[in-house]
C-alpha cells in the first residue's frame, strides 16, 4: 500500500500544483494533508479549494488556525494588513472549512500478524504548534508516542524533513513542506510511504522543482513582507 504524506504548503499555489502534478503519476492508494494550508503567500483558496474538490482528508495546521483570530475586513483595508493579508484574503468559506479540520488521524493496520499504528499531527500528539525535531529527546518523544499507542508518528511544521528510528517499535517521519522548506533546499517536499508484509516501513522522501520566481513574485506584488519571498528562494 502506498500512502503519500504532505504538509505545510502555505499559499503556494505553484509548488502545490508541481507537487500534485508529480504525485499524480506516483499512484499513491491513499493521501494525507497535515495542515497548514495557509500563510506566507497569496494563494490560500485556490489550495483549499482544491483540496476540498480531491477530497483529500486533512488536519488543522497552526497556520489555519489564524483565521479564528483574524475578522472578516473589507478590500480597502487589505493593503495595510502586512504579514497578516495572508489570513484576510482567505474566504469565508474558506475559513469555516480551516476551522473544522480534525487535530490528528490514526491509521491502523495489520503488518506481519502484529498491530500497527500510524498517528499523523501537525506539531506533535500534544499540541499544534509543538515541534518534534530530529534532535528532540528520543525519551520524551517515546513518551508522546506511547500515549497514543502509536508505532509511526508522522508530523509536520518544522518544514525539516527527517526519518528517525527510535527503538525497533517506534519511528517518526517529518515530511517536510511542500510550499516552504526550511532545510536549506529549496525543492518542494513529500513523502511516499510504502507498507507491505516483505519490507514493513519503507519511506521515500521526494523532492521536487516548482517555479519559485513566480511563487516569489506573487508575494512582492501583494502587501506581505518582501523576507518572505527570499526565504523561498533560499529555502529558510
Amino acid at each position: 500500500m502506498k500512502i503519500a504524506l504532505f504538509s505545510d504548503i502555505h499559499a503556494n499555489l505553484p509548488a502545490f500544483e508541481a507537487f500534485l502534478k508529480d504525485l499524480d503519476n506516483k499512484k499513491a492508494d491513499a493521501i494525507y494533508c497535515l495542515g497548514d494550508l495557509v500563510g506566507y503567500n497569496v494563494w490560500p483558496n485556490e489550495i483549499i479549494n482544491e483540496i476540498r474538490k480531491r477530497g483529500i482528508a486533512t488536519l488543522v495546521g497552526n497556520h489555519d488556525l489564524k483565521v479564528k483570530a483574524l475578522p472578516q475586513i473589507s478590500k480597502e483595508e487589505l493593503d495595510s494588513t502586512g504579514k497578516d493579508y495572508a489570513y484576510h484574503i482567505i474566504e469565508p468559506d474558506n475559513r469555516a472549512y480551516l476551522l473544522l479540520l480534525p487535530s490528528h488521524i490514526k491509521l491502523e493496520f495489520k503488518l506481519n500478524g502484529k498491530e500497527f499504528n500510524i498517528l499523523m499531527v501537525h506539531g506533535s500528539p500534544r499540541s499544534v504548534v509543538e515541534y518534534v525535531l530530529e534532535n528532540t529527546d528520543s525519551v520524551y518523544v517515546e513518551e508522546l508516542m506511547n500515549e497514543s499507542s502509536a508505532n509511526l508518528l508522522c508530523v509536520g511544521h518544522s518544514h525539516k524533513p527527517y526519518h528517525r528510528i527510535i527503538n525497533p517499535d517506534k519511528q517518526v517521519i517529518n515530511i517536510g513542506s511542500v510550499g516552504k522548506p526550511k532545510d536549506g533546499n529549496p525543492q518542494g517536499c513529500y513523502v511516499l510511504l510504502t507498507l507491505d508484509d516483505v519490507n514493513p516501513i519503507n519511506v521515500e522522501f521526494i523532492r521536487f522543482d516548482y517555479d519559485i520566481e513566480k511563487a516569489a513574485k506573487g508575494i512582492e506584488e501583494s502587501p506581505l513582507p518582501d523576507e518572505f519571498a527570499e526565504r523561498l528562494r533560499e529555502g529558510v
